[in-house]
């Protein structure tokens, strides 16, 4: 399916260095990222927030790209609609999908009027010097339309899609998101904030790239236990003919406790409770880090135990950009890093994921193939020492070599194995490592 790369962190302008200039940035880097095998970019919210410094989780006004004079500057923190246009121009010449972050709940920095419904005064006046989507307290709760609906998030407004003048006017912001703008989906930001049905409408969208009808990528920010994804999931995807997917939290944090606890059981790994597990690899992106998480519950050591079970199995991975670029676990031209594993995940990692094998310290699969990839051999080691066992696979009579491998004390190259006439053969990973097999051409 690919793999994405959120391509932000919080702050990351100024912790790079690269304020008003983020996507100029990110443009430079479009060749090599493509190269990698990146195959689509998670971008921040876009539009101008409530403070020109923002990563623009609380927006203002959602068609300032940065070429209004508001809110303390001209551009975003993160360019003008220039810049945005030419580095997703950019990302599709290098065959990069582009998805940005949708924030359908809330606003902030309206200025202050009185709510007719309550009698309360709140910040829902907005005027953004776009003249598009201005906004009223009727567009938010309570209003006529609705008293609240899911959940408010922190003290921002809370919009009403109910609100026929908000229904549309996101409908109509998507599709200049789509066709003027040229972004390929979305990921939707607290969807437990509103209703499924808004995000339904908008993936079911028919808009037009070109002549071509079109419908967008789509994953919903569900940050929640696996049974209440399954609820939103099945609520959002029920007659839609265009189904969108959902991060894949219980994973995230089930990889957590693999590499945070080295006496965690890796038959854990097998077991139910996550999207992948529970039979929706199909809708579930997976991931180790996002802008989040990673602020105040990291994943500390061993990391690219995770990264090596989500760029194998199946399912979307998406790879953090701190990862990849700032912590140095892209390792770039080695088997031992991210990048060696995205690769072995686009030539490779088709098809069903089979558990061959899965005891507390050593966990096996095989991917069976599909198109063009011909499927892989994944062994994870959670033991102090080299490990591994026979296992039968579905190749006969042939050799599998080992494509990327990882240790946290050895790095040796894993010897490569022929598997007898039957299918079998003994395959090892590095202590308190993996390592990935594939099959060998003759």
């Amino acid at each position: 399916m690919g793999v994405i790369l959120q391509a932000f962190y919080w702050d990351c302008p100024k912790a790079e260095n690269r304020e008003f200039e983020w996507w100029n940035f990110l443009k430079d880097k479009i060749p090599s990222l493509s190269e990698a095998g990146f195959t689509a970019l998670w971008l921040p919210p876009i539009g101008k927030a409530a403070q020109q410094t923002s990563m623009g989780y609380n927006p203002f006004d959602y068609y300032d790209l940065g070429d209004f004079d508001q809110n303390g500057g001209v551009k975003t923190w993160f360019g003008n609609e220039a810049e945005l246009k030419a580095l997703i121009a950019n990302a599709h010449q290098n065959k990069i999908d582009v998805y940005v972050d949708m924030v359908l709940n809330h606003n902030d920095g309206g200025e202050l009027e009185m709510n007719q419904m309550d009698n309360v005064l709140r910040k829902t006046k907005f005027n953004p010097a776009s003249g598009k989507f201005p906004r009223n307290w009727e567009c938010f709760h309570p209003c006529r339309y609705e008293t609240m609906d899911e959940s408010a998030f922190s003290d921002m407004p809370d919009l009403c899609h109910r609100n026929p003048d908000v229904y549309t006017a996101f409908l109509e912001y998507t599709r200049w998101l789509l066709e003027d703008i040229d972004v390929d989906g979305f990921r939707y930001d607290f969807v437990k904030g509103y209703g499924a049905w808004m995000v339904r409408a908008i993936q079911e969208m028919r808009s037009l790239k070109g002549d071509t009808e079109f419908n967008p990528f789509g994953v919903g920010e569900c940050w929640d236990s696996d049974r209440n994804i399954y609820d939103w999931l099945a609520e959002v995807n029920t007659w839609n003919d265009n189904p969108i997917n959902a991060f894949d939290f219980p994973l995230r944090y089930r990889l957590k406790d693999l590499c945070m606890n080295p006496n965690f059981s890796l038959k854990t790994l097998a077991e139910r409770g996550t999207l992948l597990t529970d039979g929706f690899a199909g809708t579930a992106v997976t991931f180790v880090e996002n802008h989040d998480v990673v602020r105040g519950d990291a994943v500390i050591n061993d990391k690219m135990l995770a990264y090596s079970y989500i760029l194998t199995h199946e399912g979307y991975p998406c790879v953090f950009w701190q990862d990849y670029f700032n912590w140095n676990l892209a390792l770039e031209g080695t088997p031992n890093g991210i990048t060696a594993l995205i690769q072995a995940h686009e030539k490779y990692a088709g098809g069903n994921t089979t558990v061959l094998h899965a005891d507390d310290n050593l966990y096996i699969i095989q991917r069976g193939g599909w198109g063009e990839q011909p499927g892989l051999i994944y062994v994870l080691n959670n033991g102090t020492s080299w490990n591994g066992t026979w296992v039968k696979t579905q190749w006969k009579n042939q050799k599998l070599s080992p494509f990327a491998w990882w240790s946290n004390t050895d790095t040796a190259m894993p010897e490569s194995k022929q598997t007898n006439v039957y299918g079998w053969a003994d395959f090892w990973a590095p202590p308190r490592g993996y390592a990935v097999y594939v099959p060998v051409v003759a």
